[in-house]
């Protein structure tokens, strides 16, 4: 069977943790919908594969967000663990590291 990106995991713990540093849920989600820059993020799980993805809102700021993708019943989540605004310094680093960012 094939697995299908079927949308968003979210429950209250993921949420609030993201609402926590005054990113939105609906930031969140409409961040896929536009280039987006998908680095692996190695260091911070043991236990399941995690990205750390760049993208920028509609109204232009810099976006960080940590997520892994869920399956369940051949469907395919995106969960969000952390999102947070960047500060220059960080933007200034992940565009000379990613160039096209």
């Amino acid at each position: 069977m094939k697995e299908v990106l079927s949308g968003f995991d979210w429950d209250a713990g993921n949420l609030e943790k993201c609402l926590k540093h005054g990113v939105s849920r609906m930031e969140i989600e409409a961040l896929f919908l536009q280039p987006l820059a998908v680095l692996p993020d190695k260091g911070h799980s043991l236990s399941e594969k995690r990205l750390k993805a760049v993208g920028r809102n509609n109204t232009n700021r810099s976006i960080f967000l940590v997520f892994t993708m869920r399956s369940r019943n051949g469907n395919i989540f995106i969960r969000p663990i952390s999102a947070r605004y960047m500060h220059a310094k960080e933007i200034r680093h992940y565009e000379k590291d990613n160039p096209g960012l």
